[in-house]
């Protein structure tokens, strides 16, 4: 079995058979049989109505109108002018361009 991590260090022969030990007392983890391995489903065929409920949408919302990404010349005085303005300075001059536009 491979560690998770790649700088864990390999478990020794004691620290391995320990584990089993600890594996082999419990009560409630015997081994799946064969048997029981073939009738296994998938979680979601299983529980469908917990699977659906925890669900989640992956990724960021879409948007109604996505902005357009562009490539733009600017004289550098204006760049540094903007960019003066702090962090946000890119939605500083989308602002500007939305209220110039013609």
């Amino acid at each position: 079995m491979k560690n998770k991590s790649a700088n864990a260090r390999p478990l020794t022969d004691r620290e391995e058979a320990e584990i089993q030990r600890q594996i082999a007392a419990d009560p409630d983890d015997s081994e799946a049989t064969d048997e029981q391995l073939a009738q296994a489903k998938p979680f979601r065929e299983a529980l469908p109505e917990l699977y659906a409920s925890i669900q989640r949408a992956r990724g960021r919302p879409k948007a109604d109108a996505p902005k357009e990404a562009v490539t733009l010349r600017l004289d550098p005085q204006t760049l540094q002018r903007f960019k003066a303005t702090g962090k946000d300075w890119r939605t500083r001059m989308a602002e500007v361009l939305e209220r110039a536009k013609i």
